[in-house]
């Protein structure tokens, strides 16, 4: 053992060359395996989601005084953080493995995903300069190449891995601002400051609020985000986006893009993309389409029809960590012109300068706002691999077909109300027995969020509760290939269980 290492418990996990290190990092991650298995095959089994509500759990976590202990000034051997880990974070997870588990956009990981992303730590590419990470350059490479091909982007069309659709959005408006509103406004540099003033980007009520959050962040005037209402079934529609485009440019105003959603966090509904794409084309504006759930429905044949139009984009959002069934994180921004990217985030820091400039190598902090980023490519390149474009579209068909199922049984029951037909796999609906449907309306909201709660306390299914045209609904996301219809059956059966019991509760109240 070297005789510099620091006095730390577990000395051989601090190198590979130290007597024992094999050993030790292998007893080590057959400990790991063992505390990951127990908890999956106990923990996320018995329940969606653990019982208790925010301020009982926070005085779990922390202990008496609800707030963080200082950092240990001491090291404790490897099986002591682990039972830790056992102790104080096992009990209070999420368990999206439940297969009763319907919860916003979060699936159970492939096993070949966590498989991947274990390789990946281990391994530690960083993703930015390429001699940082030779290999991480070309799996992503590779990986977002089957993504732009999936999606329909041309031979020049590039992608680049995201931590999520938040950042993936985030960089498509720096695109639409760097490159296509230098363009309208005929500048010489990229747009700043006042040029900024007048540009119009049009997005429905359905939009991820990234969106909007991305505009703020980029500099633009509070009313950039022009919100058109959409229709009946949560969509927006080409022709009111027309009718505003017209007046905006009627008021001086400098129309810039349109951002379309292709599965919206809330319903899952999909915009009217061709429509939608064609008046971008002929208005001369940026067409973005946040496609970070229900992009994933081109790996179906069968289902791909139900997200029309993703090769009309100048750029599209999608995210594998939803609907991809991949670990977290991973999101993904796909663009049509490879030249695009480089032109809003190319820089050259002296200290990134290659040695052999004729080598050109494939540096990816050239094509993101993130310097230095996680080998995010491995899990899913491994899971392509290893289930197919078939295999993948097959668990997309599951989910759609369980959210049909669903979406029938709700129909046909005379005590639900089901806000509109699912274009995908997230299904909204209410729960009104005849105690509660000729209520307020106030009523009935607290009816469905009180009955959400006492089915996370049931713990025998998990939905959670959004707003739809200013009511609560209830909401199932159905992302979980474990799932059967018995699942659905005993969802819709521990609502009715627990009705009583929470209408004698807001009626005591």
């Amino acid at each position: 053992m070297r005789d510099d290492l620091p006095n730390v418990p577990d000395p051989a996990l601090l190198d590979v060359r130290a007597d024992g290190a094999r050993e030790a990092l292998e007893a080590l991650a057959t400990s790991t395996t063992r505390e990951a298995f127990d908890w999956l095959f106990d923990r996320a089994l018995e329940r969606p989601i653990h019982p208790k509500g925010y301020p009982e759990s926070r005085a779990r976590f922390f202990g008496a005084t609800g707030e963080p202990a200082p950092a240990p000034a001491n090291g404790a051997p490897a099986d002591a953080v682990l039972r830790t880990f056992r102790e104080r974070v096992a009990p209070m997870t999420f368990n999206a493995q439940h297969p009763a588990a319907f919860s916003y956009f979060t699936p159970p990981p492939l096993a070949m995903s966590v498989a991947g992303e274990t390789l990946a730590q281990w391994l530690q590419q960083g993703v930015d300069v390429w001699h940082a990470g030779p290999v991480g350059a070309f799996v992503e490479e590779e990986v977002t190449r089957w993504l732009a091909d999936l999606v329909g982007m041309p031979a020049e069309g590039w992608g680049v891995l995201t931590s999520g659709g938040v950042m993936a959005n985030l960089m498509a408006l720096a695109l639409a601002r760097e490159v296509h509103l230098r363009a309208i406004l005929r500048l010489d540099h990229p747009p700043r400051g006042r040029e900024l003033d007048g540009a119009c980007v049009y997005a429905s009520d359905q939009t991820h609020f990234s969106v909007a959050r991305g505009l703020d962040v980029l500099g633009f005037p509070t009313d950039t985000l022009q919100v058109i209402s959409s229709d009946a079934r949560f969509r927006l529609r080409a022709e009111p986006v027309a009718a505003a485009i017209d007046a905006d440019r009627a008021a001086g105003r400098t129309p810039l893009a349109i951002s379309a959603v292709a599965g919206s966090t809330n319903t899952g509904s999909v915009d009217e993309i061709v429509a939608l794409a064609s008046l971008a084309r002929r208005e001369g504006l940026w067409f973005h389409v946040d496609a970070a759930y229900g992009g994933a429905a081109r790996l179906s044949a069968r289902d791909a029809p139900r997200v029309p139009g993703l090769e009309l984009a100048d750029s599209i959002t999608i995210d594998p960590h939803k609907w991809f069934f991949q670990a977290y994180d991973i999101g993904a921004l796909l663009v049509r012109r490879r030249e695009d990217l480089l032109a809003t985030f190319s820089r050259s820091p002296e200290y990134y300068a290659s040695s052999r400039p004729e080598d050109e190598p494939l540096n990816w902090y050239e094509y993101s706002i993130e310097g230095t980023r996680r080998f995010r490519a491995l899990k899913l390149w491994m899971s392509w691999q290893h289930l197919g474009t078939d295999g993948l579209g097959g668990l997309i068909e599951h989910d759609d077909d369980l959210a049909a199922y669903l979406a029938s049984q709700l129909r046909a029951a005379g005590d639900f109300d089901l806000a509109c037909e699912p274009e995908l796999s997230v299904v909204c609906f209410r729960h009104l027995p005849p105690s509660i449907a000729a209520r307020p309306a106030d009523e009935i909201d607290r009816y469905q969020a009180a009955l959400q709660r006492a089915l996370e306390i049931d713990g025998s299914a998990w939905v959670s509760v959004t707003a739809l045209r200013g009511a609560t609904y209830l909401r199932a996301g159905i992302v979980n290939p474990n799932a059967t219809r018995a699942e659905i059956d005993t969802l819709l059966a521990a609502l009715r269980r627990l009705s009583e019991r929470v209408v004698e509760d807001l009626d005591g109240s």
